[in-house]
């Protein structure tokens, strides 16, 4: 997609998906609080959702509802917009008008951007000036990246942006910055979420090579579990990647297929011996694209259709 800004050396535009930033703040909201320093320091409690607006089904990047108790606090409407869109200011109003109205608790309210910089084309602000002047807060990852002092989640977040080629050293100098801290466990479960998020297929080496963590550091973090479903296969797949880094081809399978078959029993219901056989016998790129299937299950008739589709 062109834009109106070369990012320059070192660093890649890319698009982050939304889970990723579902994940973020899923279990841990508050986590938005250090990107906006203009907020009460007491403020606290705030409670996530990604709210489907109506008509035309368009699902928010994160809405943040502050504590019953605490009305002076804002409700924050997340949207992060990685490359140029020149529709982008007109629809960000849209859908900000279209939840307001929805949202008929929401009184106080402001909107936070995530973006590598606000000099992309996101179109003519003339006609939504107003809104984009008085109602929208801009965090801009481009600037975060080149200043030693900003927020550790939003240099974490720039990471989005960092070129493959320097991404060891930068997390590596991320991660000495946070360490011994407090933030050092959930700095670490970001930057594999975002790994995985930019480099999903990649080895689990070389996602540990890029953020200088370790093979049972990243296979155990939070992120590696949940945001791709693989939370429940987590330990044979601490095994599987075990095997990956010692190169036992074998290993790799035998503990997919093991995964794999333990899944489809969940969600599948009891598989027959004939059809164990079969899958064990799938090499392991079927395998996996298996495993990535089964998430979408819903019986035993979904596993019928993909064994006659993958046969």
């Amino acid at each position: 997609m062109p834009t109106c800004l070369e990012l320059g050396p070192g660093f890649a535009v890319v698009v982050a998906c939304d889970k990723l930033f579902y994940w973020l703040f899923q279990h841990q909201p508050d986590r938005i609080l250090p990107l906006l320093p203009d907020l009460p320091a007491d403020a606290r409690g705030y409670r996530f959702s990604a709210p489907v607006l109506k008509e035309r089904e368009y699902r928010l990047d994160g809405l943040f509802l502050p504590p019953p108790q605490r009305p002076d606090l804002p409700a924050l409407i997340l949207e992060a917009q990685m490359a140029a869109d020149a529709g982008f200011l007109r629809r960000l109003y849209a859908e900000t008008a279209r939840l307001v109205q929805q949202e008929s608790t929401i009184h106080h309210w402001r909107v936070v951007v995530l973006c590598p910089s606000r000099q992309l084309n996101f179109g003519d602000p003339a006609p939504v000036a107003e809104f984009v002047e008085q109602r929208v807060q801009w965090i801009e990852l481009l600037s975060a990246a080149a200043n030693p002092t900003a927020p550790a989640l939003v240099q974490a977040l720039a990471l989005l942006l960092q070129s493959e080629q320097e991404l060891p050293a930068t997390t590596s100098a991320l991660r000495a910055r946070v360490a011994g801290t407090g933030n050092a466990a959930e700095i670490d479960d970001v930057i594999a979420a975002i790994l995985v998020a930019r480099f999903n297929g990649r080895s689990i080496q070389e996602l540990c090579a890029m953020g200088g963590i370790t093979l049972d550091d990243f296979t155990q973090s939070v992120a590696y579990r949940e945001i791709f479903g693989r939370g429940e296969a987590s330990g044979e797949a601490r095994g599987v990647a075990l095997g990956e880094a010692r190169g036992i081809v074998l290993g790799q399978v035998q503990g997919e297929a093991k995964v794999t078959l333990r899944l489809l029993g969940r969600r599948c219901g009891p598989l027959s011996a004939e059809q164990e056989i079969m899958i064990r016998s799938l090499p392991l790129e079927r395998l996996e694209a298996l495993a990535e299937a089964l998430l979408d299950f819903e019986g035993m008739a979904d596993l019928h259709a993909w064994m006659a589709a993958n046969s």
